[in-house]
């Protein structure tokens, strides 16, 4: 963007000042040092192609993964083709809903079957047109539940650590104060949820599966968080929805989650989109837009944004939310995959998935050392021991062998299974365990 947006050096030590640093490496100190590149030592007179050659070597270093047992938030599922050919579309790549949004029937069309496609899946009554991704989404509904005598709220120790971290800074910066409920076996533990609930807790947020891959309790949560009188989160996989019950059916008043698994690619960490939904009693709390159907003047159906409780559109301090985009094509992205998929295809794939995560725990935990950690129900993630309690050498012996293992948590691997999978891979995957 550097010759994109005029700036001058006494512009940018000011920039670089205010956020208390002193140069822009300083700015992205975080990223290793290793896999930098202080400049490229092109030699004088190459030509492009030469260029491209040289840039290609250095792009070969990177690893590529073809078989992969990794989740932990972002997962790998087959994408049907006619998803990319739709999507694709010129017409749709360029689009963006205009601030006289009625006047681009398409775009508002293609938000309202996502929206549509989203209440369908989680079983509840509104969804809005998306927001940043799945951990922004659990944020906003901490917003929602927030109440003028109710201002703390509760988070199981079970939800992905990225998911409580972006919780907590929206908590910070609103006063809202976020208790994190402990586990136990791998799940919320239900009798410190009851004694931690009280008048002034406004809702509870709970992962389902959750992040160790555990399937919660999750109506039996529920009811302890409605008796004192909060309302209850659920964050959600939508894949696992295919064969699971829906929020609404486990008592959820605000359903949210990350699209990415529906037919959006890893893509080195984005873009993705986090969806929102909930009970109409919440509607006029949920952020970002909404999209509805009516008719126009001459009786054809039409579309119009509906609600707008973001502070671009209405008096700041009675705005939800100041969240500004709606992930329209990652939104239509994911339409076309439910589209293309449909209810089987979803309960296949979800089938697939469990079914597969369970042949290969049982075959991982076979092996000595490798012991499941959890023994409850599991959907496609699960987590086992590791011998001496490093996970580094299980995972680089199999990165010698072209796969990436699971996700070190805790001293132990957590590993995702998706019909991606053959048993071929689990098997081979299995026997360079055995032989560590």
């Amino acid at each position: 963007m550097g010759s994109y947006i005029p700036k001058n050096s006494s512009e940018c030590q000011q920039m670089l000042h205010e956020i208390g640093i002193k140069s822009v490496d300083e700015l992205f100190s975080q990223i290793p040092d290793e896999i930098k590149i202080a400049r490229l030592n092109l030699a004088e007179g190459m030509s492009e192609l030469e260029v491209k050659r040289y840039v290609d070597r250095i792009a070969d270093k990177n690893i590529h993964f073809k078989t992969i047992f990794r989740g932990a938030g972002a997962y790998r599922h087959y994408i049907p083709s006619i998803v990319g050919n739709i999507t694709g579309k010129e017409e749709f790549v360029t689009a963006y809903t205009p601030y006289q949004a009625e006047i681009s029937q398409g775009i508002l069309q293609a938000i309202f079957e996502f929206q549509t496609m989203i209440c369908q899946l989680t079983g509840m009554d509104v969804a809005n047109a998306s927001v940043y991704d799945g951990a922004s989404a659990a944020a906003e509904s901490v917003a929602m539940c927030i109440e003028r005598k109710r201002k703390r709220m509760l988070v199981s120790a079970s939800v992905d650590p990225m998911t409580i971290r972006t919780m907590q800074t929206y908590c910070s910066g609103s006063g809202v104060q976020l208790v994190i409920v402990p586990m136990k076996d791998g799940v919320t533990d239900r009798e410190i949820l009851k004694n931690t609930l009280d008048e002034g807790t406004a809702g509870f947020y709970v992962q389902q599966p959750n992040y160790y891959g555990q399937i919660e309790d999750a109506e039996t949560l529920g009811r302890i968080v409605h008796d004192a009188g909060a309302k209850y989160v659920m964050g959600v996989n939508p894949i696992s929805l295919g064969i699971i019950k829906t929020p609404a059916e486990q008592g959820a008043d605000i359903a949210v989650g990350e699209g990415q698994p529906l037919g959006i690619p890893l893509s080195f960490g984005g873009p993705y989109l986090g969806f929102m939904t909930c009970t109409t009693a919440m509607m006029r709390k949920l952020p970002g837009r909404i999209v509805g159907e009516t008719v126009d003047i001459d009786g054809n159906r039409a579309f119009v944004l509906t609600l707008q409780a973001r502070e671009q559109h209405i008096r700041r301090e009675k705005a939800s939310s100041n969240i500004c985009s709606n992930q329209a094509l990652c939104a239509m992205t994911a339409a076309v995959y439910l589209a293309a998929m449909g209810p089987k295809g979803l309960r296949r794939v979800a089938t697939q998935c469990l079914s597969k995560a369970h042949y290969a725990a049982s075959k991982i935990a076979g092996i000595p050392g490798f012991e499941l950690r959890y023994n409850g129900e599991f959907f496609h993630e699960f987590v086992t021991e590791c011998p001496d309690g490093d996970a580094a050498v299980a995972l680089a012996a199999l990165e010698k062998e072209g796969i990436l293992g699971g996700y070190p948590v805790d001293g132990g691997i957590l590993w995702c299974v998706t019909e991606m999978n053959t048993k071929e891979e689990i098997d081979k995957l299995t026997e360079i365990l055995l032989n560590i």
